[in-house]
């Protein structure tokens, strides 16, 4: 059973400098339909104009990744972590017992687009934390996040298996999904036909239930990948 997400339908908060589509209910935007799925809470697909940014605030009890679009992203937390986040790397802040943090685009010039992702920890009061890894180069299908890390994927306290697709033209992706797993599918730039069913730069969809996902594309494009329990 795939379920889409079209990017229409999905909520918006605008200011003088954001523009922000929510795949769930944040902030002031709450749809009773769309609250969460599975262990992903939040599906932020943000863009921040020159300058702008959100001032220091808390977090507690949540895995945040963030992965960068376009521009470069200015990240700081009560950890002590300073860094710019670009295209192809992917950061991790574990929220746990408490962490205050802010994000601002480095650029006094160009806009910084990101997509910002909130997954529930499997237990509360962990340690908080941080991680920054440069995402795999090229083609294909690429883990970028699970509960073992790696080489190249940061580490999240969940059952939670994320990868980064690109494809080329024409090209196919397979992803198998194992009995009583999920997966949920956000197309983060072209077009892309899962199973059948078109999606565009935006869109996504919840999946549940389906043995294969297979992945086609008439152009390039991208996808983030959350493989669920």
């Amino acid at each position: 059973m795939i379920t889409l997400r079209p990017e229409k339908e999905r909520g918006r908060t605008r200011l003088d400098w954001l523009d922000s589509r929510h795949s769930f209910s944040f902030g002031q935007y709450q749809d009773p339909h769309h609250v969460e799925f599975r262990d992903l809470r939040v599906i932020n697909d943000d863009r921040v104009g020159p300058g702008g940014g959100f001032p220091t605030h808390p977090h507690r009890d949540m895995e945040i990744l963030t992965c960068v679009l376009e521009g470069q992203l200015a990240h700081q937390d009560s950890l002590g972590t300073g860094s710019v986040i670009g295209p192809g790397e992917l950061q991790k802040m574990s929220a746990g017992s408490g962490i205050r943090h802010s994000e601002f685009n480095a650029s006094e010039s160009h806009p910084v687009h990101f997509y910002q992702i909130w997954i529930y920890p499997e237990q509360s009061g962990l340690a908080p934390s941080y991680e920054k890894k440069a995402t795999p180069p090229g083609p294909g299908l690429h883990l970028v996040a699970s509960p073992e890390g790696g080489e190249r994927a940061v580490r999240v306290h969940q059952d939670v298996w994320v990868y980064l697709g690109r494809l080329l033209d024409g090209a196919e992706l397979e992803h198998a999904l194992a009995p009583d797993r999920h997966a949920y599918l956000q197309v983060t730039r072209g077009q892309v036909q899962l199973n059948g069913l078109s999606l565009s730069a935006g869109d996504g969809a919840a999946i549940s239930q389906e043995e294969w996902l297979r992945l086609r594309s008439p152009g390039p494009a991208e996808i983030l990948l959350f493989d669920l329990n």
